[in-house]
């Protein structure tokens, strides 16, 4: 809306209006520094990257020395390349989101998804170079490396450590408490809000409480079951019954258990602002309760589903001190695998190739946020709106 459609009694004084702006950039810069700065440390050598002076941070002249760099079309190319990546994701990728009405659509827009992240990557790390290198040949002053930059702290991190593997950890927790949480939060969400129940509501109060007590204190009443697993479940399992200690399913309980409380609620709020009209008009046109859940709420659901599904993703991904007690090294995830880096006898070298791993994990929480965003803030309106 334009001033000029704003009353004037209603219009912001011109010093406010600076002023919130103002400290609106400056909380954005400051809050996007540190991703900013680790990002170019990353991309330097130990020397470099540790530097006092902000200039040989940014333009990394020893790296330069070694003979990594990029030139002036080495840039150009590369911006032009993630400018043209970041308009095919809102071009395809977020009206795609936007339609997801089913579980299946939500599944293959992941794994299209998946395949987009792989393609720019290999278009960036490896069709980009073997173009570039002839243009630069024959470009002669525009083909000068003049921006010391290189990848072998990610190639150390990927390849040679098998960060891979840490990843596949987190994908399988993650997915685990995305979809635990997800489907047992829209069930009880669901019957909580059309229960009409006080006890219900006082229930799930007192869950909220456990919600809000350290995670080490679970952790601790969770471990002799983990640790003993074997030996309950022979009985039922026989001699080759496993030990859930160290195991991801272990890390997917305790999760779980930590956030379905706040899932619930969260999802009984969004419930509650879907008028039950609906449930009573597929009621009468034949549907049974679950029919008229699946077929006529969940549809209209589906951006809160995505809001509490984020906040379960962000907790499960995130998560160090679950996942560094009850996981063993071969089935590490990925955040206490960059605490690793620093508990060993640390180098220079170890430090920067921890600062590239933790660059590397950002990734999938922007690709998320940023192809979700309509969902998000369509969602949280929604939740706020009754509860």
């Amino acid at each position: 809306m334009s001033d000029a459609a704003i009353p004037r009694a209603m219009r912001q004084p011109f010093g406010l209006k600076l002023a919130s702006n103002l400290f609106l950039i400056f909380w954005l810069l400051l809050a996007a520094f540190p991703l900013f700065w680790v990002l170019a440390m990353s991309f330097k050598s130990p020397v470099d990257a540790f530097s006092s002076s902000a200039a040989e941070v940014i333009f990394g002249p020893e790296t330069l020395a070694k003979g990594d760099g990029l030139s002036l079309i080495d840039m150009a190319l590369g911006i032009a390349f993630i400018w043209l990546s970041i308009k095919a994701a809102v071009k395809w990728l977020m009206p795609m989101a936007a339609g997801v009405g089913t579980l299946q659509r939500v599944f293959s827009w992941l794994v299209i998804c998946a395949g987009f992240a792989v393609m720019v990557i290999v278009g960036l790390f490896v069709v980009l170079p073997w173009i570039l290198a002839p243009l630069n040949a024959l470009a002669g002053p525009l083909g000068t490396p003049i921006l010391g930059l290189t990848t072998e702290h990610y190639y150390a991190v990927w390849v040679e450590n098998a960060f891979w593997q840490n990843f596949n950890n987190s994908l399988l927790v993650t997915a685990g408490v995305v979809t635990v949480s997800l489907t047992v939060g829209t069930l009880a969400g669901y019957g909580l809000a059309r229960s009409g129940s006080n006890l219900a509501f006082w229930i799930l109060i007192v869950a909220l409480v456990f919600r809000a007590l350290p995670h080490s204190v679970l952790v601790a009443g969770y471990l002799p079951f983990f640790i003993n697993s074997a030996e309950w479940l022979r009985p039922i399992l026989g001699e080759n019954a496993p030990t859930l200690y160290g195991q991801p399913l272990a890390v997917i309980a305790v999760l779980v258990s930590i956030n379905q409380p706040f899932t619930i609620w969260m999802l009984r709020s969004f419930f509650q602002s879907i008028p039950e009209e609906l449930d009573e008009s597929a009621r009468v046109d034949g549907c049974t309760h679950f029919q008229a859940f699946r077929w006529v709420i969940m549809p209209v659901m589906w951006p809160g589903v995505i809001t509490t599904g984020l906040f379960s993703f962000l907790l499960a991904y995130n998560d160090f001190l679950v996942t560094s007690l009850l996981l063993d090294a071969s089935n590490q995830t990925m955040v206490p695998a960059i605490a690793g880096y620093f508990n060993r006898e640390t180098t220079t070298t170890d430090q920067v190739e921890a600062v590239a791993a933790a660059v590397s994990i950002t990734a999938p929480l922007f690709l998320l946020v940023m192809v979700f965003q309509r969902q998000i803030v369509s969602g949280l309106t929604a939740g706020a709106v009754k509860g």
